[in-house]
């Protein structure tokens, strides 16, 4: 099988390290051979990335000219939908439809921001003495971008083109799992007119990330992944006092008020777990439910679960493909496992499909626990798969103590017909994103990012583009 290269600079390379395969969990099949980087072949990136960015070419670029590219990246990626859904689904096994979707959603944010390119500027300051004061952004410099394999069509569009549209030069790493739509992206980045060496792409284990963090010519870190890796990331990076940018894990509440629309509260909380497979940080995977429809929820939940069965990710009908490997489906049925031992009642779910169609992939079935309180490990923990708790709970006061009683504080959700205690709700919640009588919506143009152990600034919208600026204070005497 051919082995497929990376990109540093303008040259594409196997690599030193030992080559990799990503695996199709819906088959076991193996989708692609990928180039792994070394420590030498980071160092080249890094090296490669510093001379593009220091570059005139790339440096004295005016706003509306990196728009334009980034404008004409977005042209490639509506181009290419296809190829780049089909190289996700391989990787990852999500259906093709939601990875069409996907592919459409990130041509969308390069032409975001190709727009803030052009509106958005520095600040005149109020003056507090005889000089004028201004702020002016400037780009950080190297960025090393580290991404999971859960989205990678729209994670990986949503790191590099703030970082580009900032001004920067960018290396990035994509999950190991998942490493195909970033070197497309790459591909596309050149086809664009990008500069040589602003974006590179390399492509290995944990130990590229690692060298990548490590590294003293990176001047800035983002990462999107698992809270574990995040902190030994900030750890690195912390010491070196480089900057970082991390969205990181959650273990989202959403509440269902007695006054909610039962039938849209149900269906709004099973698209909140089982979109994806639940593989996503915003799953609403703690569902709280006010005690007088506790239990006649807890039964239609279970049925609306039914029609959200795996099937294989080509297939129109299926809603949702396999895990995203098989590494992965055994660690959600370990997590099952253990919410039985501490006496959880499996609703829905809780096993791999019985269909012989599916039996060579990694396809867990969408799992509805109840009999647990917000004190187990279950409801402590991330699974990231479609497995939800439902918790009782007595009202308003009640589940703000228990929602925000985690250390986790991603998003939430609230199920009411009662706007002021929406409102309350809504503002009561510690977390970045909090969605009323909706779940799991979103925007390209409102930040997002978490509190506590869900990570540190945001992505997306003008704050997602000053996350990879220097601000930089000006104080000029007209006297």
């Amino acid at each position: 099988m051919t082995i497929l290269p990376f990109l540093i600079g303008d040259k594409w390379t196997t690599g030193r390290g030992e080559p990799f395969d990503s695996v199709n969990p819906a088959d076991g099949s193996i989708a692609a051979r990928i180039g792994a980087a070394s420590e030498a072949d980071v160092d080249e990136a890094v090296t490669a990335a510093r001379a593009a960015f220091e570059r005139p070419a790339w440096r004295e670029l005016l706003p509306h000219q990196r728009g334009r590219l980034l404008a004409r990246m977005a042209d490639l990626i509506e181009r290419d939908v296809e190829p780049l859904a089909r190289a996700q689904m391989a990787d990852n096994g999500k259906t093709l439809r939601e990875c069409r979707s996907q592919a459409a959603d990130a041509a969308t944010v390069f032409r975001y921001y190709a727009a803030l390119c052009e509106t958005a500027g520095g600040e005149i300051t109020p003056q507090r003495g005889p000089s004028t004061t201004f702020t002016v952004y400037e780009p950080m410099g190297v960025v090393a971008a580290i991404t999971p394999w859960n989205s990678p069509l729209t994670i990986e569009a949503q790191k590099l083109a703030p970082i580009l549209a900032a001004g920067n030069a960018v290396i990035l790493k994509p999950s190991e799992v998942t490493p195909q739509v970033a070197l497309r992206y790459a591909a596309l980045a050149l086809e664009a007119g990008f500069p040589a060496g602003i974006v590179n792409v390399v492509t290995g284990l944990g130990d590229v990330g690692r060298a990548l963090v490590a590294h003293p010519g990176v001047d800035l870190v983002s990462f999107t992944g698992g809270t574990v890796a995040g902190r030994h990331i900030a750890e690195a990076a912390g010491r070196r006092l480089c900057p970082v940018v991390l969205e990181l894990g959650g273990k989202s509440p959403n509440a269902v008020f007695a006054d909610a629309d039962l039938d849209a509260a149900v269906k709004g909380a099973a698209a909140g777990i089982f979109v994806s497979g639940g593989q996503s940080c915003i799953a609403g995977s703690r569902i709280f439910v006010e005690a007088s429809i506790h239990d006649d929820f807890v039964e239609r939940l279970a049925k609306e679960a039914l029609a959200w069965a795996p099937g294989v990710p080509e297939e129109s009908k299926a809603r949702i493909g396999p895990m995203a490997s098989f590494a992965h489906r055994d660690a959600v049925a370990r997590a099952v496992d253990v919410a039985r031992s501490e006496g959880a009642e499996v609703k829905s779910g809780g096993a791999a499909p019985d269909d012989p169609a599916l039996a060579g992939g990694a396809y867990y079935l969408p799992t509805v626990l109840a009999g647990l309180t917000n004190a187990a490990r279950t409801c402590r923990e991330e699974i990231f798969g479609p497995v939800c708790v439902v918790i009782p709970f007595a009202d308003e006061a009640d589940f703000v103590a228990q929602a925000n009683d985690s250390d986790f504080g991603l998003a939430a959700g609230v199920w009411t017909s009662d706007a002021s205690r929406a409102w309350r709700v809504a503002r009561a919640m510690r977390c970045g994103t909090v969605w009323i009588n909706t779940y799991k919506e979103s925007s390209i143009s409102t930040p997002f990012g978490g509190v506590k152990a869900s990570g540190i600034g945001r992505e997306k919208g003008l704050a997602g583009l000053r996350a990879y600026c220097q601000p930089k204070g000006l104080f000029w005497n007209l006297a």
